[in-house]
């Protein structure tokens, strides 16, 4: 079963990373996946946060940014390295068809593009949903195009941004249950959202 899985894996990955190949998208996913292009982004977040709800607004960025800090720690220093699962540029099989669009080193799983974005994603979509429902939309999307970037570049098999993505939405709800547990506690600091 789990052989079965791999191969699937490998073959959806060749799909994408090699059968998806074009010009256009050789040039957009590398940028897509790369933080600095979304800048603008977490600054429009970080503004509004203090638009909205004034100095209270640094618990939501700190808190958005400590989702994505602790989701980054725990894929990246503790599953990785128990995990030890090769980049498709490392995999005996995928490697022969891998098109690398960035540099490879590393493990693989799970992804901490997914695990970071979706952690972001996560919380601002639970935090925020009951105001904008339409956030969901919007949040699944914004990470879901870093997971698949990831994907395209040659740098995770789908099952680590699949997986990835996953833990980050958990690590996500986490954050957002202690944004609620903190609301009560600390209504000077805590904004009601």
């Amino acid at each position: 079963m789990l052989q079965q899985l791999l191969q699937f894996d490998r073959h959806l990955f060749h799909a994408i990373n090699y059968g998806m190949s074009n010009p256009f998208f050789d040039w957009l996913m590398p940028l897509l996946r790369t933080p600095k292009f979304w800048t603008p982004l977490y600054v429009f977040i970080a503004g509004f946060c203090l638009w909205r709800y004034g100095k209270k607004g640094i618990i939501i960025i700190a808190l958005i940014g400590c989702s994505a800090g602790f989701a980054d720690f725990t894929g990246a220093s503790i599953i990785k390295p128990l995990v030890h699962r090769p980049r498709p540029c490392q995999d005996p099989i995928a490697s022969v068809t891998d098109v690398e669009r960035v540099g490879c080193g590393g493990y693989s799983f799970p992804s901490s593009h997914a695990t970071n974005h979706f952690a972001m994603a996560v919380f601002m979509i639970l935090l925020w949903y009951k105001r904008w429902r339409w956030i969901w939309l919007w949040g699944i999307l914004w990470a879901s195009v870093i997971c698949f970037a990831q994907v395209y570049v040659g740098l995770h098999f789908p099952i680590d941004v699949f997986c990835g993505a996953l833990y980050g939405a958990f690590v996500g709800w986490l954050f957002y249950k202690l944004f609620k547990y903190l609301q009560p506690k600390f209504p000077d600091w805590v904004p009601v959202v």
